[in-house]
């Protein structure tokens, strides 16, 4: 039965506060607003890549969820499935983040408990949703805020799994939200249910205790929970501003890993989400037409290395410049400095 979107995605929407250009928190007068969170930044750099996507969540009813409202549908993001919250106290959750300039490394500051998505529940939304997507994702943020929305998050997951959904996974450990081994306790039992998996190499030696190189590390997971494919960005941090970035993929049914060069010193005008738009790309070069692992490892790579160019959370980019990027990387003649 054809799917109604490629990817739905569930998730807690934030509000972002961050000081303009290089200011402290402490000092700042001015913030400027924006609208982020990992799921949703997953959807809405798809969306940009030409998937049809969508995001699962929970918002309060009044004039700032309005706003986030707002935003989700300027990305061109399906709101079908974003619930209302009326109850009195009703509030999205917020994040301060403050740029970093060397050697200060950038930060962030959380505000966000007892948002309108900590009262999610599966009541909010109706049961077709589960047949309604090719892709579901959702992360160990998700997870690890624990109580309603955990428990929301593994019956969605078994749902969308039963209705023919590929399940996709970003472990995206938050040591702000639980413990490395409550977060393997609780991730293990759902691994056996998830078809596509992204998990960071310090991740998956700190909190699953892997260990072994890389290429060892994922054919490790694939191999203990039938996992279809498993990847993991690479990041080297030059300074705040100057990072080369690339991923590795392993994929089961081949026995085959995926890589390619780095892109190298990359001009970081704002990292955040750039993890969340390596599987936007990731998951675009699967999902598309005749798609494979080789185009979600190229997609992925230019997808994050081009979203830490960007300011905000979300990659606001056209598939043409993805495409552009993309044989640029691979040339090896002379590139024009300037498009015009």
């Amino acid at each position: 039965m054809e799917k109604k979107l490629d990817l739905l995605a569930l998730g807690e929407v934030l509000m972002r506060l961050s000081p303009v250009q290089n200011e402290r928190l402490t000092q700042c007068a001015t913030l400027e607003k924006q609208i982020g969170g990992a799921e949703l930044n997953v959807v809405a750099g798809a969306v940009n890549l030409g998937l049809s996507a969508g995001i699962i969540s929970k918002i309060p009813q009044h004039m700032i969820g309005d706003y986030a409202e707002q935003e989700i549908c300027r990305n061109k993001v399906s709101t079908e499935y974003l619930a209302k919250d009326r109850e009195s106290g009703a509030r999205l959750g917020l994040y301060y983040y403050e740029y970093g300039a060397n050697p200060r490394k950038p930060q962030v500051v959380y505000d966000r408990k007892n948002s309108s998505m900590y009262r999610i529940c599966e009541q909010d939304f109706p049961e077709e949703m589960y047949s309604a997507a090719r892709c579901f994702h959702t992360s160990g943020i998700t997870l690890g805020l624990g109580g309603k929305v955990r428990e929301t998050a593994l019956e969605m997951i078994k749902k969308f799994k039963k209705n023919g959904a590929l399940i996709s996974f970003d472990v995206n450990f938050r040591g702000n939200l639980w413990s490395g081994v409550e977060a393997r306790e609780c991730i293990t039992r759902i691994l056996p249910l998830v078809d596509i998996f992204f998990c960071s190499e310090s991740t998956a030696r700190l909190t699953f205790g892997k260990e072994g190189n890389i290429k060892e590390i994922l054919k490790s997971f694939a191999d203990e929970y039938d996992l279809q494919v498993v990847a993991a960005t690479r990041r080297t941090v030059h300074s705040p501003k100057l990072h080369t970035f690339d991923s590795i993929a392993y994929e089961r049914k081949s026995s085959c890993y995926y890589e390619e060069n780095p892109y190298e010193n990359i001009d970081v005008v704002d990292r955040i989400g750039s993890g969340d738009a390596y599987i936007s790309g990731f998951l675009y070069g699967l999902l598309k037409e005749n798609g494979g692992c080789q185009e979600a490892v190229e997609y992925g790579n230019a997808a994050g290395a081009l979203k830490n160019t960007v300011c905000g959370d979300i990659l606001l980019t056209t598939p043409g410049e993805i495409e552009e990027i993309i044989r640029s990387h691979h040339s090896t003649g002379i590139d024009f400095e300037l498009k015009r």
